[in-house]
């Protein structure tokens, strides 16, 4: 027979549900319990008796183990959430802090190197799925979390539901990608997800696109770093520089609104944009100079 599940413990289900009442996505929900369960390890009993000397200790400890700083930044996220929200001990957390996160400059692909690597893509789903993170600058929960009712060919836009930040947004479609989305519709008749998995019922997984980004990689003979969300870095869709978009004289308030970026140290001061000033951007995935839904593989 089968193990049982082990039970939740009171105080992780009270966390869980003052994450859930706030409405915190069940990755975030995963990753808090995750960190305050690596705390309790460290400290040997229950993270209800704790005190701040306890997580300064931690702390302490993170930064001996040499952990990332973006883990560190996580695992305080997490601990002031617990001991604010959860245990109602503001008090506790006085001695946290989080670190500053050396800034790398993105992998950057050349024009031919994304056409060559969106033309190795192992079959249409995924040429067309790469395709959109590309062409529309988008990351990759937002690409397998499209729906066919996302795509607007009346007003030449895509509709992205609840990206990073739990928001919407409004992104341009350019005339090539829409033909290639209604080649891989056409092809395989996806109803609710766009990109479905190897069960219809459920979105391709992150996991999926990733393993396709590698194999393309390796089959274009692009010898860099390449994983999905290096199509929003490379020419068109860069975070830090805009590279492309900023050379059309594309107002950068307009890219931030594209990426989904919330602050102005990512891009501009984050403002909206009327749908027509998107529509009318010109996608980098029509400049590349290849007609990609001709040339699509078989699914």
């Amino acid at each position: 027979m089968p193990d049982k599940p082990k039970p939740i413990s009171p105080l992780r289900q009270r966390m869980i549900d003052d994450m859930t009442a706030r409405r915190f996505s069940e990755a975030t929900r995963r990753d808090y319990v995750r960190h305050v369960r690596n705390f309790a390890a460290f400290l040997g009993r229950s993270p209800d008796t704790a005190t701040s000397e306890d997580l300064r200790r931690f702390q302490l400890h993170m930064a001996q183990q040499r952990i990332g700083a973006a883990t560190v930044n996580a695992a305080v996220a997490a601990l002031r959430f617990f001991c604010k929200v959860t245990l109602e001990r503001p008090d506790l957390v006085r001695h946290l802090t989080t670190v500053q996160e050396p800034r790398k400059a993105p992998i950057v692909l050349s024009q031919d190197e994304v056409a060559r690597l969106l033309e190795a893509a192992p079959g249409l789903k995924y040429k067309a799925a790469l395709s959109v993170a590309y062409g529309a600058g988008l990351r990759v929960s937002e690409v397998v979390a499209l729906k066919v009712s996302d795509i607007d060919s009346e007003r030449m836009t895509l509709r992205i539901e609840q990206g990073k930040g739990q928001r919407d947004r409004t992104v341009m479609l350019s005339p090539q990608l829409l033909e290639l989305l209604r080649d891989w519709w056409r092809a395989a008749r996806p109803q609710a997800w766009l990109f479905p998995g190897q069960n219809p019922m459920n979105p391709m997984t992150a996991r999926q696109l990733c393993r396709a980004v590698h194999a393309a990689k390796n089959l274009a003979g692009i010898a860099k770093r390449v994983s999905p969300h290096t199509l929003r870095h490379s020419p068109g869709f860069d975070p830090g520089i805009a590279t492309h978009l900023l050379e059309q004289n594309v107002d950068i308030r307009v890219i931030q609104v594209l990426l989904g970026h919330a602050k102005l140290e990512t891009t501009a001061l984050y403002t909206r944009v009327a749908v027509n000033t998107i529509r009318d951007v010109k996608s980098p995935l029509e400049r590349l100079g290849v007609n990609l839904a001709s040339r699509s593989p078989p699914v």
